[in-house]
């Protein structure tokens, strides 16, 4: 009987990854302060993304995370549109969250815009960096191999992310800070949970029987179907 390219452990992951993606696009949209800290809302649950890309890259590898990115990807552009169409709908006169929830959708295309741009930079870099590591490796080293590939990944998010949502609406030196700290926070977050990832990706390649190196595969973004 031919095994079947997509397992349940792996399917999960893959909803809790397009669940966390489209989350973080709404809360991208609220920024607050902490602490004298300043960030988007976002940082509650986007690095949660990074986490599940590592362990798919880890797992399955490079495929599976080309897979995986491309379908949050499609849910996070899903989900804008339908935004869009009922923002664009007539409210109900007697309804009073007409402002609130326009200013959340209506601001979604340019978070959107930002968010998928920088989302899918962020995450093939942390994807190729992870399987290319993995092989120089020998799968040694996953610790190291997690926090310099979310490092990598989540500063190339920030990098592109703030400029092309906030410009203009936020001070160019908020915007610098804002980069700098969601890049920090967001690779502290990694850190801080990487014990857990660290089970979790044991537990996985128990039950799933899979530990994937990417020997001879295609890094081609495009190639969504070679699975």
């Amino acid at each position: 009987m031919q095994k079947t390219n997509v397992t349940v452990p792996f399917m999960l992951l893959g909803i809790l990854f397009n669940v966390c993606l489209v989350a973080a696009n709404l809360l991208e949209t609220k920024v607050v302060q902490l602490g004298g800290i300043t960030a988007t809302a976002g940082l509650i649950v986007f690095p949660i993304s990074y986490i599940i890309n590592d362990c798919i890259a880890e797992v399955w590898g490079f495929r599976k995370a080309r897979l995986i990115i491309w379908s949050g990807f499609a849910s996070n552009f899903l989900v804008i549109a339908f935004g869009q169409l009922a923002v664009s709908l007539p409210a109900a006169p007697f309804w009073e969250g007409e402002a609130g929830f326009n200013f959340v959708f209506g601001m979604a295309p340019r978070i959107a815009i930002a968010s998928l741009i920088a989302f899918l930079a962020g995450s093939f870099l942390n994807a190729y960096v992870m399987s290319r590591m993995k092989i120089s490796s020998g799968g040694k080293h996953f610790s190291v191999r997690a926090i310099l590939s979310t490092l990598i990944g989540e500063s190339a998010d920030s990098l592109l992310f703030f400029p092309i949502a906030f410009a203009g609406l936020i001070p160019v030196e908020e915007l610098l800070i804002m980069i700098g700290t969601q890049a920090t926070l967001k690779s502290l977050y990694e850190v801080a949970i990487l014990p857990v990832t660290i089970r979790v990706v044991r537990y996985i390649k128990k039950v799933d029987g899979s530990d994937v190196y990417d020997v001879g595969t295609s890094y081609n973004i495009l190639r969504v179907k070679d699975i």
